[in-house]
């Protein structure tokens, strides 16, 4: 099955991008990016951001914007059976090199699992100066960390915002 990815999530301002692979079929239904209910990114970037869990798709955006926080994939299309990060073939990556001249206030990128890194490592050059940090996934398919362990590790965030 032929996958696209979405647009970003972003602003001028985001000084952290955030990448994931691709969307997994839940995601694509509903064109939400983390659209799976099992998926924990949201309610990870909630929690960190000490906001109220909210299901609606634009409040959860407004987090991410008012936080400096980008969102997008490393891929923007690939072939792939279900919604595995292994399952993925023919991959083409986003264009980066675009994003990141538009975006020049991010200095950090952040990988929503080991996929996302492998993926972006393997496919994309850029310079020394930003500090790629890899998580653990969100993924229910990440069942080997709990949510805490995983809260623990997302809360990075924080130390990466500007201090204002």
């Amino acid at each position: 099955m032929e996958s696209h990815s979405f647009d970003p999530i972003s602003s001028p301002n985001a000084t952290v991008l955030i990448l994931g692979t691709m969307p997994g079929i839940k995601s694509l239904e509903l064109g939400q990016y983390y659209g799976h209910k099992q998926n924990n990114f949201w309610k990870i970037v909630c929690t960190v951001f000490k906001e109220d869990f909210t299901d609606v798709y634009d409040a959860k955006k407004e987090i991410l914007l008012k936080n400096n926080i980008a969102l997008w994939d490393v891929l923007k299309y690939c072939d792939r059976v279900g919604s595995l990060d292994s399952a993925i073939k023919n991959e083409i990556t986003n264009d980066f090199d675009a994003f990141l001249v538009q975006h020049p206030n991010i200095k950090s990128i952040l990988f929503n699992g080991q996929k996302a890194a492998a993926f972006f490592k393997k496919n994309i050059k850029i310079s020394d100066d930003y500090k790629l940090i890899t998580l653990p996934s969100t993924s229910p398919a990440n069942a080997s960390k709990s949510f805490e362990s995983k809260l623990d590790e997302w809360k990075v965030i924080l130390e990466l915002q500007p201090k204002i």
